[in-house]
């Protein structure tokens, strides 16, 4: 590989611009819709329908992977982002801009996921391998400030614009419009700071050559009790995934429709800031209890992490607690989300074995999407008819079939203490 700057200078950069669309499109559409005055289940049906592109990914990676460069990918499709960030603040002040902003957040969100693509295999070909080991906690760090960064800091300030213009739609235009000048700069950044790794190459296939797409994916799916891991996979987070869709509008939502009625920089600051932090702390948490113990120790135990704290909303949509008790509670139920979240992590890549390992992992990471994806739209009908209270104490009831099936989950006792990669 030939000389090339410090990875410390441009792999921050760019796994924070990998994380600012993500967030912007799968959890600040939430709320900004919501201000906007969508209803409640447009704004879950629709925004979860904003996970496909992670979904099917896997399926135009080959394409990332042999026509032009890694490099030139991150460059092109950043200026993309930019261009779609810059689309969704125009168009928040038009008649019919729920139209227009969720087709430029579903093209938004293929750019990001092939953007993610783009960045996985550059870190890889940039990097030795002593490097890749080194910036994993890193790159996982800068991705977490970013969405800090979007559900925080972006909420605050478009609550702050709000309060100072009395202009929702102005607010949101320039919050998500800062977000855009973000972007573009770091595109300018990376243009001058990206390495040229003698690796990134386009791969030139010839007839025999060809990539073994479908021998991979049998692969995959003819592991033990397969069944028994895509039950897992889509089952685990569940409940979760229904409460995560309408964790900031039940904040939002106004009192008399069972609502906390928050302001937009209390829930930026309560959902979006620490309960990110909260999120982080166990996250970082759960990967030194795994590889002191084992992931099978583990497991159940942080199925419990993840899915008892659902109960705290529960509480909050029956008893509509103070500011002062929201904070502390939402943050908790964070806190077991990212403990529990490790174990999660750890199992696909346990099981992304052999001689395809990164694909077996994007297949997972693929049908980890759909399991949020799927709960999300169903949620979006549920709620209305429910109300909230009854709603969580739904999401609560419908985490136990996931924690059901880890009895069955194949997981030998001897599996790699490891904390994950992402």
């Amino acid at each position: 590989m030939s000389r090339s700057p410090s990875p410390w200078l441009y792999i921050p950069t760019l796994y924070f611009a990998s994380g600012v669309p993500y967030i912007i499109i799968n959890t600040v559409s939430v709320i900004f819709y919501k201000k906007l005055g969508v209803d409640n289940t447009q704004i879950a049906v629709w925004t979860s329908l904003l996970y496909l592109p992670w979904v099917i990914k896997m399926f135009w990676g080959p394409i990332v992977d042999t026509y032009s460069t890694k490099r030139t990918w991150i460059l092109y499709t950043q200026l993309a982002m930019f261009c779609c960030l810059g689309l969704i603040a125009f168009c928040l002040q038009l008649p019919n801009f729920f139209f227009i902003s969720l087709a430029a957040l579903t093209v938004g969100a293929f750019i990001s996921a092939t953007y993610d693509i783009a960045t996985d295999g550059f870190y890889l070909l940039a990097l030795s391998p002593e490097q890749q080991a080194f910036f994993v906690g890193i790159r996982s760090l800068f991705y977490r400030l970013a969405v800090i960064f979007g559900s925080g800091l972006l909420v605050v300030l478009a609550g702050q614009l709000e309060g100072y213009l009395n202009n929702i739609p102005l607010s949101w235009t320039l919050a998500i419009g800062f977000s855009a000048v973000v972007l573009a700069i770091l595109c300018i950044f990376h243009r001058f700071s990206l390495p040229l790794p003698d690796a990134d190459k386009p791969r030139q296939l010839q007839n025999t050559d060809k990539i073994p797409f479908w021998t991979i994916i049998s692969s995959y799916f003819a592991q033990e009790k397969i069944p028994v891991i895509l039950a897992f996979i889509l089952l685990y987070r569940f409940g979760e995934a229904m409460l995560v869709k309408f964790a900031s509008l039940f904040l939002l939502d106004k009192p008399e429709v069972g609502g906390l009625g928050l302001s937009t920089s209390d829930v930026g600051l309560v959902y979006g800031t620490f309960g990110v932090i909260s999120l982080i702390a166990g996250g970082i948490l759960g990967g030194l209890v795994i590889a002191k113990y084992g992931l099978k120790r583990c497991l159940f135990p942080m199925a419990l992490a993840l899915n008892l704290p659902d109960l705290f909303y529960v509480y909050m949509a029956y008893h509509q607690p103070s500011l002062n008790l929201v904070y502390p509670l939402v943050s908790l139920e964070q806190f077991g989300y990212g403990f529990g979240f490790t174990a999660f992590s750890v199992y696909l890549m346990y099981i992304s074995q052999g001689e395809y390992k990164t694909s077996h992992f994007a297949i997972s990471t693929g049908i980890m999407a759909l399991g949020m994806m799927l709960p999300g739209i169903v949620s979006g009908y549920l709620q209305p008819l429910l109300g909230y209270p009854l709603f969580f104490s739904l999401v609560c009831l419908l985490t136990i079939p996931g924690m059901i099936v880890l009895f069955f989950l194949p997981l030998k006792a001897e599996a790699q203490k490891k904390s994950p990669a992402h």
